[in-house]
């Protein structure tokens, strides 16, 4: 009998770099320099005698990346991925607070939901707070220094196969084709990845991928930090359709070097910030007073646009012919609306899974079975959280799952109580920030427990703050 998401999700979270090595292969190669890549290749180190990352971008080069094209955009480490990078690099929080990413403990956060602030939860998580470079370069300056991880700047243009084994990648280095051979390759090529064009075109079956349209436009801002700004690390104020026709939300963290930094966003053709007028203008007048003290600094350079169009998976689980030494992780697999900040710390779940199933000791002549299941819990579980807010937006049109409308309504209930209830607010707080499966939530206590203190809050008249 398989275990349950849950027990999956609290053994994930338990997993830690073995202390001794224990190779399994010769040769391993990662497609893709971006945090799901780095995170591989950091498991895949501690059993191989050898590492390869193949990546278009220099590495050995820091700032932002042009393979990163939303890497100037507000990004977010949730808990659970926090969490996982302590376990991958003791010391990473000091390392990072070291450089100037800020530390978010709970009462440094506020949350707003359709403009009612939510209660604190005191013994909630910490979260760490920087730009998407300063967090992807300490990662990166980690994973280099091991002694058998490489770098090979080049693009990968394929795969090589031996009868059903995936024995390498085929290259073009400045216009010159070339080979990485490995035991094991690990596709971290992100949202663009070709991996399964490059199955079908070896007669290898693709996977089945899902999307949801959900046309998110978000830009991002840059604000001097002064002292004298309220005491926060992080405001989120998001509102649901029924609150606003064309702002979702908006949120600012304080970055390093000094810096705030603030995001809005919106869907379909609202466009909110695209102009430094409207960005500071909108966080002013349309969101509570903490964001008009933050845009009332100085504005440093420009705001940033970006443009989601969908969030997608690819269902490599479910592929019934799949070779040998082949996995692919990140968003490779499945990439989500970007709001609810899951793309960093489900990358890091799937190298926890990674890391499950070479120690298990595998057969790396058969088919990853066991690391695409483990694989499936985490993105089922991002999925779930991700796509189920978005089923409520005015312009996405499904699909719906069995079940929707009910389960629809239980997941207002709960949002809704978060606003005055620290028990629910604390338990959708580990669902969220990806410590705890959804599963957790669907229990008749919880429901109930929402539906208490929804009918406490109406009884009151509104929302407080513990």
């Amino acid at each position: 009998m398989s275990p349950s998401p849950a027990r999956v999700f609290a053994a994930l979270h338990a997993v830690r770099p073995p202390g001794e090595t224990s190779p399994v292969m010769d040769r391993a190669v990662v497609i893709g320099g971006s945090v799901a890549g780095l995170l591989a290749a950091r498991v895949v180190s501690d059993h191989a005698e050898s590492v390869v990352i193949v990546e278009r971008d220099d590495l050995r080069e820091a700032g932002e990346r042009p393979g990163v094209p939303q890497g100037t955009q507000l990004h977010a480490l949730l808990p659970g991925g926090l969490l996982q990078l302590e376990h991958l690099f003791p010391g990473f929080r000091a390392r990072a607070v070291a450089r100037g990413a800020v530390e978010a403990p709970p009462a440094t956060r506020r949350n707003y939901f359709d403009g009612r602030l939510k209660v604190v939860v005191p013994d909630d998580a910490d979260s760490l707070t920087g730009t998407r470079p300063l967090l992807e370069g300490l990662i990166r300056e980690q994973v280099l220094r091991l002694p058998n991880v490489k770098t090979v700047t080049a693009r990968a243009t394929g795969l090589v196969f031996d009868g059903a084994a995936t024995t390498g990648v085929r290259l073009d280095v400045d216009g010159v084709p070339g080979v990485e051979s490995g035991d094991l390759v690990v596709d971290a090529m992100g949202r663009s990845s070709r991996l399964s064009e490059w199955l079908e075109q070896a007669g290898w079956d693709q996977p089945v991928t899902r999307r949801m349209t959900v046309n998110l436009n978000y830009a991002t801002a840059l604000f001097r930090r002064r002292e004298t700004n309220p005491g926060l690390t992080i405001a989120l104020a998001l509102n649901s359709p029924r609150m606003s026709s064309d702002v979702a939300g908006a949120a600012f963290f304080a970055v390093e070097g000094g810096r705030w930094m603030a995001m809005m966003a919106g869907y379909g053709d609202n466009r909110p910030g695209r102009t430094a007028e409207d960005f500071v203008r909108r966080l002013r007048e349309q969101f509570p007073p903490e964001f008009g003290e933050v845009a009332g600094n100085e504005l440093l350079g420009d705001v940033r646009t970006y443009r989601h169009a969908d969030s997608r998976r690819r269902d490599y689980h479910a592929v019934r012919r799949f070779p040998a030494g082949l996995v692919s992780v990140g968003d490779a697999v499945a990439s989500f609306n970007p709001v609810y900040g899951q793309g960093m710390t489900a990358a890091a779940l799937h190298a926890a899974c990674l890391s499950t199933y070479l120690r298990s000791g595998p057969d790396l002549g058969l088919p990853a079975h066991r690391f695409l299941a483990l694989q499936k819990v985490v993105v089922d579980a991002a999925w779930s959280t991700s796509t189920s807010a978005d089923l409520a937006l005015p312009h996405v049109d499904g699909p719906y799952p069995r079940g929707y409308r009910f389960s629809s309504w239980v997941s207002r209930q709960i949002a809704t109580a978060t606003v005055t209830d620290v028990a629910i607010a604390r338990r959708f707080s580990a669902v969220v920030s990806m410590r705890e499966h959804p599963r957790s939530l669907a229990t008749p206590g919880v429901i109930l427990g929402a539906l208490r203190a929804n009918r406490g809050a109406r009884r009151s008249g509104g929302g407080g703050r513990s």
